[in-house]
């Protein structure tokens, strides 16, 4: 076992120029995250000189069998955390061999969102909170929980410490670490109300990167857990019952926002997501009326509601902002397995370029 830990931390420097790069992609399903490997004659930083490639889409539900071949695009380049060195990761998008995007393909139309030059104008800022939860691998329930039973009721393990309330750690600052080293601007994680669930926060990110560097730290964390054998859910509610569910608030604010006299900005953008709850609760994750009842710090899916310090709302502002007269928001609706590229643009889309 030595051997392989020794030949997996080979460093490829001291021998050749050559660099392995981790191409990453998001299968048919809109949540599965896929990738493989190829060799570079040398270390890359830009991911306009990266080399377009292929796939068989066939086998990830993206492409029919008499005509599989799907083309990555390179967009966004990060450290490899996994090999180091100058290898990287490389978040790449999905197209036809004739330059159409997958159906799958969320980036193309949020790039084109924050390339309107209102919204960059604008500078969107995001910050994102990702909960998700640890499985245990062979019995498909929360690490910590007995199988087929339950821990005792919610109380004692948000930012919980002990053996007896924090239930893999050790994946989560593992998680952390990498996601640092990558080049991903993770602010944060912590324990959540839920015993096995856990939180890290991206941002602040400006514009499309939010939603790279989101899907990048998803397949961070995969794979990490990948080598503890344990499996992540994205699920928004993974336990029926008095549990909390799983969600991937969203904060936000655009340059005016922040500036003096920002609220009245803010109450506005407010107004016009209050208009459109029905079009941004259809986008913003499977199975999220699950989770959205009212219950367990949410709102009622049904019902939009918004409130200074208030967890139960579908926006939240902090007290900060209240006071300050500036600031952000926090958009609570969104579910654990939204995709970042669509919930990011659709709320750039909604406070700046929509009009009632």
């Amino acid at each position: 076992m030595s051997v392989l830990v020794d030949l997996q931390n080979l460093n490829l420097g001291d021998v050749t120029e050559k660099v392995i790069a981790e191409y990453i992609w998001i299968g048919g399903s809109g949540m599965d995250l896929r990738s493989k490997a190829r060799t570079l004659s040398g270390p890359v930083s830009d991911p306009v000189t990266l080399p377009r490639w292929n796939y068989d889409g066939s086998s990830t539900g993206q492409a029919s069998g008499e005509d599989s071949e799907v083309i990555l695009y390179p967009q966004a380049i990060f450290r490899d955390p996994f090999r180091r060195g100058n290898n990287i990761l490389v978040m790449c998008d999905a197209y036809t061999p004739g330059g159409e995007p997958l159906p799958t393909n969320k980036r193309f139309n949020a790039a084109k969102i924050f390339s309107r030059s209102e919204v960059a104008a604008a500078e969107p800022w995001y910050g994102i909170e990702q909960e998700y939860t640890l499985l245990q691998k062979s019995a498909n329930w929360p690490l910590g929980w007995p199988v087929g039973g339950f821990p005792g009721p919610q109380g004692p393990y948000y930012c919980g410490v002990g053996a007896d309330k924090a239930f893999g750690r050790d994946i989560v600052d593992a998680h952390y670490k990498a996601c640092l080293y990558a080049g991903i601007n993770i602010s944060g994680i912590n324990a959540e109300v839920m015993p096995g669930q856990w939180e890290f926060q991206v941002g602040p990110a400006v514009g499309i990167s939010a939603g790279d560097e989101v899907w990048v730290a998803r397949y961070i964390l995969e794979r990490i857990a990948e080598m503890a054998g344990v499996v992540v859910s994205f699920d928004p509610k993974p336990v029926k019952g008095d549990w909390n569910g799983a969600g991937a608030h969203t904060n936000y604010s655009t340059k005016a926002m922040r500036d003096s006299g920002g609220y009245a900005v803010i109450k506005k953008a407010i107004e016009k997501l209050s208009l459109r709850h029905k079009e941004h609760i259809s986008s913003y994750g499977e199975g999220n009326e699950r989770r959205l009842t009212g219950r367990h710090e949410t709102a009622d899916i049904n019902t939009f509601t918004w409130g200074v310090a208030n967890r139960g709302a579908s926006v939240r502002v902090g007290r900060d902002t209240d006071k300050e007269g500036r600031g952000y928001f926090e958009d609570r609706r969104p579910a654990s397995n939204m995709d970042p590229y669509v919930v990011t643009s659709m709320i750039a889309e909604t406070t700046i370029l929509w009009q009632p």
